[in-house]
C-alpha cells in the first residue's frame, strides 16, 4: 500500500484537469495534491501534481516493483527512493523539489506548502 488513502492531499477521483483547476484556483506556490495517474499503469500509479510561479506540473510517481519502492519523474542514476508515496511528499514538505519545465527548458525549486482538495 502506498498509504495515500487516507491523506488530505489525497484526490482519489481527480482528473489531470479537475488537479490543474483546482491548483490553478489555489494560485499559490507550493500547493499540490497527488492524484491516480490517467494511464492504467502499475509502474507509474500516482502523479504529484504541484503549482509554482502560475504554472501546474505533474510528476508521474513511479513504482519500483525490484524493490518495492517509488521515485518521482524518470528513472535517473542516484535517484530519491521511497517506502512510500506519503514519504514523498514528507520528504518534500522539508526538502526543494526540483521542478523541470521541458518546453522551456528551465528548472525552478519549491517545497509542497499548501494541500489543494478538489471538491
Amino acid at each position: 500500500d502506498a498509504g495515500v488513502h487516507s491523506k488530505a492531499w489525497y484526490a482519489a477521483t481527480c482528473d489531470r484537469k479537475m488537479a490543474e483547476d483546482a491548483l490553478y484556483r489555489s494560485n499559490k506556490d507550493g500547493s499540490f495534491l497527488i492524484r491516480k495517474s490517467s494511464g492504467q499503469d502499475s509502474r507509474q500509479p500516482y502523479t504529484l501534481v504541484v503549482f509554482y510561479n502560475r504554472r501546474v506540473y505533474n510528476i508521474p510517481i513511479r513504482f519500483i516493483e525490484s524493490t518495492r519502492q517509488y521515485a518521482l519523474g524518470r528513472e535517473k542514476s542516484g535517484e530519491e527512493r521511497f517506502d512510500s508515496v506519503a514519504e514523498i511528499v514528507e520528504n518534500h514538505q522539508r526538502a526543494s523539489l526540483v521542478l523541470i519545465d521541458s518546453q522551456n527548458n528551465t528548472k525552478d525549486s519549491t517545497k509542497l506548502k499548501h494541500i489543494v482538495r478538489v471538491s
